[in-house]
């Protein structure tokens, strides 16, 4: 199937270039589909899904994984203790998940949600009030630290997708 430009691969997460593969366990099967971002578990061979602006490992593949354990297809979760791939080192395409609320256009930076998912990343805003700020030191540091609240953008739009009501799959470019 072709979406705005970009080919969605059938029954595979994969859509173009090279990604670097792991195999990890998975710890725990919620929310554990194929295409979602994921972090590590308790120890560094586990891996569970991401939360939102967490910072995540990479994506739960699909296709690279062991015939034994990959699921029946796309849609089917993976199961507890199976041994998955993960995928990462940026620079490919890949069928990921817009939170539901989400309506992006193609271009659109993205960052960790819920569940695996992604969202739209949203401008920097600097509170601002009635005391001037004359200095760090004198009223503490105003943006602290590299990585954003909403934690860092994994992933660019690649299609134009609206899941106001329901969560829907996306092409993405991973950054990750």
């Amino acid at each position: 199937m072709t979406y705005s430009g970009v080919v969605k691969p059938v029954n595979k997460i994969v859509a173009g270039g090279s990604p670097l593969t792991q195999e990890l366990k998975v710890e725990t099967a919620t929310n554990m589909y194929p295409g979602r971002l994921v972090k590590r578990g308790t120890n560094d061979d586990d891996m569970v899904v991401n939360t939102a602006g967490g910072p995540a490992l990479g994506w739960l593949g699909y296709e690279q994984t062991n015939p034994v354990f990959m699921p029946t297809d796309v849609d089917t979760i993976y199961a507890q203790n199976d041994m998955a791939a993960i995928l990462y080192g940026g620079s490919f395409l890949i069928v990921g998940r817009l939170a539901s609320g989400q309506n992006v256009t193609k271009g659109t930076r993205l960052v960790a949600a819920a569940n695996g998912e992604l969202s739209a990343a949203t401008s920097l805003v600097i509170d601002s009030g009635a005391t001037p700020v004359t200095s760090g030191a004198a009223n503490g540091a105003i943006v602290s630290g590299s990585i954003p609240d909403e934690g860092l953008v994994v992933a660019i739009a690649q299609q134009s997708v609206d899941a106001t009501s329901a969560a829907a799959d996306i092409v993405v470019l991973s950054l990750i």
